[in-house]
């Protein structure tokens, strides 16, 4: 299974996407498309993304978005829990896309990183 969570007003979640259809998913795996967005993720999947992506929280965020300012989330105090609830609460925050598959993740950014789930 393929979970790719996506954000399709995005350039580089949709190129992923294509990628995946187009050129690394031959095998025709089942995909499942998780517009993250309208089905905001919870602490525990974002964690659970987290250990997948064998990265820090702080990895996943994405540092443009005005409500990184908004909520003052480079303040190096604010703990792991603090960073997971502004995720949870506030979606456009997560990096994207985000690709699952044999429980390991990548963030695809630049979308050609998603290759190393198909290696």
């Amino acid at each position: 299974m393929i979970t790719i969570y996506h954000n399709p007003r995005c350039s580089k979640s949709r190129a992923a996407c294509e990628l995946i259809a187009d050129t690394y998913n031959s095998a025709n795996e089942a995909t499942e498309i998780v517009e993250y967005l309208k089905h905001p993720l919870t602490v525990d999947q974002l964690k659970q993304l987290t250990a997948q992506l064998g990265c820090a929280v702080r990895e996943m965020i994405r540092d443009t978005e005005a409500e990184y300012k908004e909520l003052q989330l480079s303040d190096a105090t604010l703990t792991d829990t603090q960073l997971y609830e502004a995720l949870a609460k506030h979606p456009i925050l997560l990096q994207r896309p985000i690709v699952v598959r044999n429980g390991r993740a990548v963030i695809g950014r630049p979308p050609e990183k998603v290759a190393a789930l198909f290696a």
